[in-house]
């Protein structure tokens, strides 16, 4: 049985009273009516004080706190709206409280977050970017140890049930942006939609930065799965949600040994940083200090994955290579990539992306014969890892124009391919969860 959950909870509240303590003291420290404040001596100490704080502390869930979005150069107000809701995750839109209606049609977008430790929140660089000329949609998917044991199982295959929901709901004229590991799961959702002919189908999907092929340029994080196999995973990372939580019970793959991995593999940059850190708070470089605290806010704030979605997930996209191999199974039935004709496929890439080598997410252009070549595109951007494919000044100036671009090409074309009939649509309500 493994205890790290218990262990990690363990450690968390025995570090709780002197965390309280260090607090207090930090803000004696700091208080302009200690005569100390402002000696060199009291700075470093109250530096180290803020520093233990933060490292011993637990982050909780942020929020994206949208209030504005600029917009022809006007400040319009924005309000965030739950518009779906399942057991393991919502659908929130933000609607934007124009003086007067756009010129002309916004696109909806639905942007389909990672479910890989963070929460959506990390994408608000992304979402705020594409708010001004589209309506924008985002999965906010739950953190596993707050869900309870009685809402049932959710794996690989119910993500693709949830993202066929979630298309049908929002369409029609839906465009999809799936940022890094749904760009698996949101491609064959597509497929079966287009094989079993349920409509509406997307008119385009975006994939960036996302693990369709994995033996293309494989990576570390690639490399790791392959040669450890599920089996060692399921020994090494699930464990048991304890005492204290909804999901009480609930085997997961928790939060923090995800983040464990990502720190390990930029080990050097994240103790730069905070090195650096303490310094901005002991010179009082405050904006400096405030930047390092809303990254690592965020960076640090992660949530449990359910241990039947982690291993079918390890097991089919890095393992099996199954999706570019033709033998992903979902529901019985075998995911055919060549029944896409309709749906447009824009592939997304950094030139330094650690996660997803560069070709992994072009796969998807390859593995889709049969949707015309009028309705593919490629771009590669160069300098840029994998957190800059999706935020940042490159994402925001060269790629989200791109992808607004191609969204209004394929929103205008009659698709190129061949029409998708409207059977009668399967209920999935009943799915597994």
């Amino acid at each position: 049985m493994n205890l790290s959950y218990l262990w990690y909870e363990a450690a968390r509240l025995m570090t709780t009273p002197a965390r309280l303590v260090v607090d207090v003291a930090r803000h004696g420290l700091q208080n302009p009516a200690n005569p100390l404040a402002y000696s060199p001596y009291a700075r470093s100490l109250a530096a180290a004080c803020e520093m233990f704080e933060r490292v011993t502390r637990r982050y909780g869930k942020p929020s994206f706190g949208f209030t504005s979005v600029t917009i022809d150069g006007t400040s319009v107000p924005v309000s965030e709206r739950v518009v779906w809701e399942r057991p393991f995750y919502r659908v929130i839109t933000f609607d934007r409280s124009f003086l007067r209606g756009p010129t002309a049609p916004q696109p909806k977008l639905l942007i389909v977050a990672p479910m890989s430790g963070h929460y959506a929140t990390l994408l608000r660089g992304t979402v705020e970017a594409m708010l001004p000329d589209h309506q924008v949609f985002v999965t906010d998917w739950a953190d596993a140890r707050m869900v309870p044991i009685g809402a049932g199982r959710f794996d690989l295959d119910s993500y693709i049930d949830y993202l066929i929901d979630m298309f049908r709901d929002l369409g029609p004229e839906l465009h999809v942006m799936a940022v890094c590991q749904p760009a698996v799961p949101v491609l064959a959702a597509v497929a079966v939609m287009e094989a079993q002919g349920y409509a509406p189908v997307p008119r385009s999907i975006t994939l960036m930065g996302g693990p369709i092929d994995t033996r293309r340029s494989p990576t570390a994080v690639n490399c790791v799965a392959q040669e450890r196999g599920t089996a060692w995973f399921e020994r090494n990372c699930i464990t048991t949600v304890p005492a204290g939580y909804l999901g009480v019970w609930r085997s997961v793959y928790p939060g923090f040994f995800q983040l464990s991995g990502f720190m390990a593999m930029n080990l050097d940059r994240h103790v730069n940083a905070h090195a650096e850190m303490f310094d901005h708070l002991v010179t009082g470089d405050g904006d400096s200090a405030e930047k390092h605290r809303e990254f690592y806010d965020e960076y640090l704030a992660v949530m449990d994955l359910t241990a039947e979605f982690y291993l079918q997930t390890v097991k089919t996209v890095f393992v099996d290579h199954a999706l570019p191999r033709g033998s992903m199974i979902h529901r019985g039935a075998r995911v055919d990539l060549g029944a896409i004709r309709s749906c447009a496929i824009l592939a997304i890439e950094g030139e330094n992306d650690d996660i997803s080598g560069v070709g992994q997410t072009q796969a998807a252009l390859d593995l889709t014969p049969n949707l015309p070549p009028q309705r593919k595109a490629y771009h590669l951007q160069q300098a840029v890892g994998h957190y800059g494919v999706f935020n940042g000044s490159r994402y925001r100036t060269i790629i989200a124009p791109r992808i607004a671009g191609f969204i209004r090409q394929m929103g205008d074309s009659e698709g190129g391919g061949v029409a998708i009939s409207h059977r009668p649509e399967p209920d999935l309500s009943g799915a597994p969860a």
